[in-house]
C-alpha cells in the first residue's frame, strides 16, 4: 500500500472533495511542499486515502495576517479559521499556506 503524503482531519474531507476547501495552513514541519507537487491525501485519524491533490501555490502567513480570502478558501469564517489554527498549532505564529486542487 502506498503511503499518503499529507493528511487532513476527517471533518475536512467532504469540503475538500466538493472543492469548498482549496487551501491548507500548516506549520514549518510541512513547509516543503511546492507548486506542481502531486500528493496522496489521507485522513489524519486513520490515514485512509481519500483523494489526490496538486499543489498550485504556496505562501507564508501569520495568524494576524490571515484574511477573509483565506477563510473563504478554507470554507470558514475568519474567526473560525483563526481559532482552528490556534487550536491545532498553539503558540505558533508563522504558517505556510498550501493552495491545491483535487485531481
Amino acid at each position: 500500500m502506498q503511503a499518503n503524503d499529507i493528511t487532513f482531519f476527517q471533518r475536512f474531507q467532504d469540503d475538500i472533495l466538493a472543492g469548498r476547501k482549496t487551501i491548507t495552513i500548516r506549520d514549518a514541519a510541512e513547509s516543503h511542499f511546492k507548486p506542481g507537487d502531486v500528493l496522496r491525501v489521507g485522513r489524519y485519524e486513520d490515514d485512509g486515502y481519500f483523494c489526490t491533490i496538486a499543489v498550485t501555490a504556496t505562501s507564508t502567513v501569520t495568524l494576524d495576517t490571515l484574511t477573509e480570502q483565506h477563510a473563504q478558501q478554507e470554507n470558514m469564517t475568519l474567526g473560525q479559521l483563526r481559532q482552528v489554527i490556534s487550536d491545532i498549532y498553539p503558540g505558533e505564529s508563522q504558517f505556510y499556506v498550501i493552495e491545491f486542487k483535487t485531481l
